[in-house]
């Protein structure tokens, strides 16, 4: 098991621990993966990725048919993915993706976040070069599968690191190798339970409990958020 997927599994965030954040989210990025590349999951990968996340989330089939209609309506929500990076106290990078029809309105609430509690948020690029971009694959871990020989299978379409956890096994690879992962998949004859994207970071740094409580008083903020899809930290 290598880096990323410890990591993973030592993580404390709170992601999509709301359903209601969960249906939020995934339908912020069903309308912008329709805006991105049409409406026919067959012919728009991405779109078709959600849309099993979706259904594995227990996310309604009306959810699903509202997001992909609210991206070619006229006068729609226009959401647009950007990026906030600085850092939480103890000086912990912290990446923030967002998703937002206000630009405006989510840069001040994530500044104001930051600065509340003694963090501060930085330019581009200030931390984002400590994470490295990953596409993330679940499949079934079934009876008799041997995820070293599955690793082997899928080297040539990019896949990294490969480990289980529990009833399933968890695939990363290059966020640029999503495609060609998914399809090695699919030819070897694997469901994919959900894909998604992750920021991972490159090195982590140890903190006391009393240091990892005030960096916790930001993420839950950031947390609480409408507008934030995923926040990625390098916290040991």
């Amino acid at each position: 098991m290598g880096r990323a997927f410890e990591l993973r599994k030592g993580r404390k965030m709170k992601r999509w621990s709301a359903m209601s954040k969960v249906f939020t989210r995934l339908s912020r990025d069903i309308t912008m993966a329709v805006k991105d590349g049409g409406e026919d999951p067959d012919h728009n990968l991405r779109l078709k990725m959600l849309i099993q996340n979706s259904k594995a989330a227990n996310m309604p089939k009306d959810n699903i048919t509202r997001a992909i209609k609210k991206a070619t309506d006229k006068g729609g929500a226009d959401y647009k993915t950007i990026i906030y990076e600085g850092y939480a106290p103890h000086g912990i990078a912290v990446l923030v993706e967002t998703a937002t029809d206000n630009h405006m309105r989510t840069v001040a609430n994530v500044r104001s976040y930051f600065n509340k509690t003694n963090g501060s948020l930085g330019t581009s690029g200030s931390v984002e070069f400590m994470f490295e971009h990953k596409c993330v694959f679940k499949i079934e871990n079934k009876e008799g599968l041997d995820p070293e020989e599955l690793e082997l299978e899928l080297i040539e379409a990019g896949a990294e690191e490969i480990g289980v956890d529990g009833e399933e096994i968890i695939i990363y690879g290059g966020f640029s190798d999503f495609g060609t992962i998914h399809s090695a998949l699919e030819e070897l004859g694997h469901e994919t339970l959900s894909s998604e994207f992750e920021r991972v970071p490159m090195d982590v740094k140890k903190v006391s409990e009393a240091e990892e409580a005030d960096i916790d008083k930001l993420l839950e903020k950031l947390e609480e958020d409408e507008d934030v899809q995923n926040i990625y930290h390098n916290m040991a």
